[in-house]
């Protein structure tokens, strides 16, 4: 079975743009869309309807939510102490292959990016030690891939003052933790040179929004894909990720 896979942060749990992020799942045709800060299962529920998905599922303060074009197999919200957010894992219909959603700590700064490394690596360890095969890591990782750079000009004021008072400098190695622990970024692999800005959808310059697969079984990512169109930029903050993964 061929999964086309959406994940997409909504903003503060999406209300009053409903219309605005249902026509962008819309012309993307996803089988499965992973939401980041779907804070609001009413309107997690409406975007169900509005997109004609059967399934959806999503709590209250709960950052990861998702809807499904038929109702999944299995979903979890597992939240480990060190973490902020809850990560979602979801089964879909007529696979055995998991979805992990994952929502990583805000903020760029040296102490936030370690707190980044303890929660990734509490998933990680979470899905070793499940045993589990293939596998997907989609969603808002909130910090950046080895060799890419952070323009500090383009923060707001508050938030280059807190880069600045955690030394001026971060070590991005929350997702060079995931390549150790044998990960491909599916993008990267797909688009060398393409720079896949996701953040801010008014000003894009930073890549936060990722998909990891093992890298041995990389190539069942056929496409992967910022989509900007269908009035993407007006829906959200963040541009979703589309991606087509091809069944075993």
């Amino acid at each position: 079975m061929t999964l086309r896979l959406l994940s997409y942060n909504i903003c503060r749990g999406g209300r009053g743009r409903e219309e605005l992020i249902a026509r962008v799942i819309r012309a993307c045709a996803p089988d499965l869309v992973v939401f980041q800060e779907s804070t609001e299962p009413a309107v997690v529920e409406r975007l169900a309807g509005l997109t004609g998905m059967e399934g959806w599922g999503a709590k209250s303060r709960e950052s990861l939510g998702f809807i499904a074009r038929r109702p999944v197999r299995h979903a979890a919200w597992r939240r480990p102490r060190v973490s902020r957010h809850a990560f979602l894992e979801l089964v879909p219909a007529g696979s055995d292959e998991p979805v992990f959603g994952v929502h990583l700590s805000a903020v760029h700064a040296a102490w936030t990016e370690r707190r980044r490394v303890l929660e990734i690596r509490t998933l990680l360890r979470s899905i070793r030690d499940g045993g589990h095969g293939f596998h997907l890591l989609a969603g808002d990782f909130n910090t950046l891939a080895p060799g890419e750079l952070l323009n500090i000009r383009k923060l707001p004021h508050r938030l280059r003052a807190l880069v600045w008072l955690s030394g001026g400098r971060v070590r991005w190695r929350t997702i060079q933790a995931v390549f150790d622990a044998g990960y491909a970024d599916a993008f990267r692999r797909l688009h060398a040179d393409d720079t896949g800005l996701t953040f801010p959808t008014w000003d894009p310059h930073v890549r936060l929004d990722y998909l990891f697969v093992p890298q041995g079984a990389a190539s069942r990512v056929i496409a992967c894909e910022v989509v900007t169109s269908n009035g993407a930029a007006s829906a959200s903050d963040h541009f979703p990720l589309l991606s087509v993964v091809e069944g075993s």
